[in-house]
């Protein structure tokens, strides 16, 4: 039993709240002879859903073996996400198909929960820290060859809509269950509004690796932000938006389409220093992660613990507002919130314990503590 906290449920936040956690579930009523653990001072919240990352703790998803995937996981669990789809980048086909199946182990076994391909069918103009020369039209034959070999475990693609192959791709991965993605793309208004209506349904970070808003050229931004079938993804780190960007996602997505990401590649929780990112090599000097030749920003170290801490304290959100774009957004976009993304009876017990400034304390995944909490 986790009595005291400030408890933040779906409806709200509850002040001097109590949590029963019974073997893996959150459950209704506490077990007999209990423990009773006092969270009095402290927050109490949903365990971290991360739809978009691609490393950590020095380890890459797109080119690590098991257990340096593992390590990743780790490094970001420890940080509060305890739900994780891992992001592969750009690479030859053969190479993210092998990947693939290596990452669809991992899945079954209960460590992901699914992959995310950022390429290789993004645009050239907006290619970011994507290597152009691996890039490729979104051939849906070759769309449907990564979702195989992913063995039911593709969660996502991202993909440029407007090149050829792009339309039918989205339409393609909406049949077969998987999120179309609008990302790294040049895409116009009207071409958006398109993909949209063919079944896409997420911004990959929205805002990085697109067309800016234009008074007569309005581009992917408008068309994602007013369209309620969409989440737009957003990276909170200081770095990839400037505060009013990320309040405008707000008041025009609203709450609950919106979803904080980390887009992290191997030295989130690890360090400044070179790194791979995919074929290319990265800096990361501070915290900041750009490609050696040309400066662009190269993904993120960031943890979902620090979004949260920011989305409080600098950009003011309301704390529930938060937590539904780090947990229950998310979480429904992949078809999980019967399972995870709030804390509610009958779900896997996945919870953070943060004390008064938001400072992670303790992390429970289905039951088990990853980070036990020392509470003074």
């Amino acid at each position: 039993m986790l009595s005291g906290a400030r408890v933040v449920l779906p409806t709200g936040v509850v002040e001097n709240g109590r949590l029963a956690v019974d073997g893996t579930k959150i459950a209704a009523d506490a077990p007999e002879n209990a423990q009773v653990i006092d969270l009095t001072g402290h927050w109490l919240l949903p365990g971290f859903v991360d739809i978009h990352n691609h490393g950590g703790g020095g380890a890459s998803f797109s080119s690590g073996t098991a257990d340096q995937i593992l390590t990743g996981v780790h490094t970001h669990r420890v940080h509060g996400t305890t739900t994780l789809v891992v992001s592969t980048v750009t690479d030859e086909m053969d190479v993210l198909a092998r990947q693939a199946g290596l990452l669809s182990e991992l899945a079954e076994q209960g460590e992901i929960a699914g992959i995310h391909f950022e390429g290789p069918f993004i645009s050239p103009c907006r290619k970011g820290a994507h290597s152009e020369a691996l890039l490729r039209d979104p051939d849906p034959a070759e769309v449907r060859k990564l979702v195989d070999a992913a063995r039911g475990h593709a969660k996502m693609v991202t993909l440029a809509t407007e090149l050829p192959g792009g339309i039918e791709s989205v339409r393609l991965l909406a049949e077969h269950g998987v999120i179309a993605a609008v990302g790294h793309t040049d895409a116009t208004y009207e071409q958006t509004v398109a993909a949209i209506d063919a079944g896409a349904t997420v911004a990959t970070h929205l805002y990085n690796a697109m067309p800016q808003i234009g008074h007569r050229a309005p581009g992917p931004i408008a068309a994602l932000l007013e369209d309620e079938r969409v989440t737009v993804e957003l990276i909170n780190d200081g770095t990839h938006l400037h505060p009013a960007a990320l309040q405008l996602a707000f008041h025009h997505a609203g709450p609950d389409r919106v979803a904080f990401i980390t887009d992290a590649m191997d030295a989130a929780g690890f360090g400044d220093g070179r790194y791979l990112l995919g074929p290319l090599e990265v800096e990361v000097t501070d915290g900041v992660a750009r490609l050696a030749d040309s400066g662009a920003i190269a993904g993120s170290t960031l943890t979902l613990d620090r979004a949260l801490r920011r989305a409080v304290t600098v950009d003011k959100l309301p704390v529930e507002h938060a937590v539904a774009a780090l947990s229950a957004n998310p979480a429904r976009l992949l078809g999980l919130y019967d399972r995870v993304g709030s804390l509610e009876p009958g779900k896997d017990a996945d919870l953070l314990v943060l004390d008064a400034d938001f400072t992670l304390k303790g992390v429970m995944r289905k039951g088990t503590w990853v980070v036990v909490p020392e509470l003074s």
